[in-house]
């Protein structure tokens, strides 16, 4: 990688496959095809953000839920 550019690594490497899925149905629902060859290089920066903040508004959707559930609380 070059100066300055970090690797994203997952807390847990056994959740890969599920991100890697993940990854797939949110690009999916936003209408957006990902390159079966894995590389991005011809995508848009726009559409990997996309895909990428989707994913991240999903799993903090999905936390608050089971915050909820927790305690019990409905809103």
């Amino acid at each position: 990688m070059g100066t300055g550019q970090k690797s994203n690594t997952l807390i847990n490497p056994l959740a890969a496959q599920a991100m890697e899925k993940f990854k797939y149905e949110v690009a999916n629902e936003l209408g957006i095809q990902i390159p079966q060859s894995g590389y991005y290089g011809n995508m848009t920066t726009r559409d990997t953000g996309d895909i990428g903040g989707h994913m991240v508004r999903k799993m903090i959707e999905a936390y608050q839920n089971s915050l909820v559930n927790q305690s019990g609380q409905q809103f």
